[in-house]
């Protein structure tokens, strides 16, 4: 008999009929459907709790008056569909469909969300842009700090100039930036990037960079040639779109740009033959010319 009672004991625990608390072995199960009401109690609590921040966020709070204010006509349509939800989750609720009032509550809060989202997209734009300005600041230090390490053990005065002007730059773009001038900040430190990234792969011709480099084959050299090349041109792009007040110093580069043009059609002629080794030869020729042009122009990179 005392075995069957505590069967039966562990049972009710289990099926949720009485509380691990209770005692007496031979103690009755209660009314399922007492605990069926206390747990719907429950819920309610919950979601009268869940429709009060819901409410809040929908009606009262800094969301939803950016929404207001923001002028994105999709993102009071949505904020108007948010409300609707939440009034139809609101007479579910008060008519006792709890399970529909739940998921009519939470439809409210997703529509509310996608709401703020688009209300604010020039925001998130701004967000990316300085995060991309610092992650591209840090790629240009990091630049800068290896042309400058090679300028002191070669003890080279020019290359030292460069990388002044190039810190000039980048204190010049992040007090754009300090005063909310982020695409004029931006233009600068592209200008330093593209003049720390040349000035450090033409130091490839000197000894210090040439050790560093290790190719496994003269195709992937050849690569890195074509990659050294294109930062070169997009240099001379930049500055020559810097001085475009100034005539006189695109008719003093045309010539190099020129030869540089030709030189770089006859590499990818030659790699297109699978001579890999000429091509790079004819990149290595074409990239100082541009060099040239890079000094024509005013600044001084390595080379």
């Amino acid at each position: 008999m005392y075995g069957r009672s505590i069967s039966r004991l562990l049972i009710a625990v289990l099926c949720g009929w009485l509380p691990l608390a209770a005692t007496g072995a031979d103690a009755p199960p209660k009314d399922n459907a007492a605990t069926r009401v206390q747990a719907q109690e429950l819920d309610r609590e919950q979601l009268e709790r869940r429709f009060a921040s819901v409410g809040t966020l929908i009606e009262k709070s800094s969301a939803a008056r950016q929404i207001e204010t923001s002028g994105e006509a999709p993102a009071r349509e949505r904020h108007d569909n948010a409300k609707r939800l939440y009034r139809e989750a609101s007479e579910a609720f008060k008519a006792g469909d709890l399970p529909n009032a739940s998921r009519l509550l939470s439809d409210a809060s997703i529509a509310m969300f996608e709401a703020v989202r688009m209300a604010a997209p020039e925001k998130i734009r701004e967000q990316k842009s300085q995060t991309d300005f610092n992650n591209k600041l840090e790629s240009v230090k990091a630049l800068v700090a290896a042309q400058k390490r090679i300028a002191t053990e070669k003890a080279n005065r020019d290359m030292q100039d460069s990388v002044r002007q190039i810190e000039g730059l980048l204190a010049e773009a992040q007090q754009y930036v300090a005063t909310d001038r982020l695409e004029q900040g931006r233009a600068l430190l592209e200008r330093a990037y593209l003049m720390a990234k040349a000035g450090v792969s033409s130091m490839r011709m000197g000894d210090t960079l040439v050790r560093s480099l290790n190719f496994a084959t003269k195709a992937e050299e050849y690569h890195y040639e074509v990659d050294r090349n294109d930062t070169h041109q997009m240099l001379v792009k930049v500055l020559l779109e810097d001085k475009k007040d100034r005539p006189g110093v695109d008719g003093m580069v045309r010539t190099f740009l020129e030869r540089a043009g030709k030189l770089r059609g006859e590499a990818e002629a030659a790699a297109a033959r699978g001579d890999h080794e000429a091509a790079i030869k004819l990149l290595e020729d074409s990239t100082a010319e541009l060099v040239k042009a890079i000094r024509n122009a005013g600044v001084y990179i390595p080379g």
